[in-house]
């Protein structure tokens, strides 16, 4: 049986701080090195730390990358829910998505992200697994969906399950391009241009 007690809480707040400061060393290697050259030695030698911790904490570097993907999602998650509260038409919500997403790029999600995907290319086991992580973005994605266009004429004509998964593919797609051009200036101009169709969309809703 564990033992219950002060010690053991202690070690394991210890046993999680080493966790978190090996996941934050990961997210960091990715940003600075690219998946490719986020070997378990680079991530130590970001962090300061053996790279024995890696294995023995997380078992192998596709683990651990993966639970930086997770650390990253949810703190983009929280700031997207925190964001879309107030939420109550689909220009705002696309208004919303876009400052999100510049968000996400200037704080280096994206990055990760893009290479996480790529990584996969090259390990695909990985895919299972990053394919899964995007299943809580399009759940959320389509309820904020369903929220904007309650009552609405327009909402019968589109699904929200299929208007959710476009607008993740379409985040991903424009993720992707803006990693890899290193330009993101094309994916702004589409937010920009989407937030005006919604406008557009609301106007005729309205007079509908």
């Amino acid at each position: 049986m564990a033992k219950s007690g002060p010690n053991s809480a202690v070690a394991r707040s210890i046993r999680e701080g080493t966790r978190s400061r090996i996941v934050e060393a990961a997210v960091q290697t990715i940003k600075e090195r690219g998946f490719a050259a986020t070997s378990a030695r680079a991530i130590a030698a970001t962090g300061g730390f053996n790279q024995a911790l890696v294995f023995y904490h997380f078992g192998s570097v596709n683990d651990l990358l993966v639970a930086a993907l997770d650390h990253t999602s949810e703190l983009r998650m929280a700031r997207y829910r925190a964001a879309i509260d107030s939420v109550q038409t689909l220009p705002e919500l696309l208004a919303v998505a876009s400052e999100a997403y510049r968000e996400d790029l200037e704080g280096g999600h994206i990055q990760v992200l893009a290479e996480m995907i790529a990584g996969a290319s090259a390990m695909p086991e990985l895919g299972p697994a990053i394919a899964e992580r995007m299943t809580p973005w399009i759940t959320f994605t389509e309820e904020a969906v369903q929220r904007v266009m309650a009552g609405s004429s327009l909402g019968p004509l589109v699904p929200s399950g299929d208007l959710a998964f476009a607008i993740v593919s379409m985040y991903l797609g424009a993720a992707m391009l803006t990693h890899l051009t290193h330009d993101s200036a094309p994916a702004e101009s589409l937010f920009r241009t989407g937030a005006k169709v919604g406008s557009l969309l609301e106007l005729v809703n309205l007079r509908n």
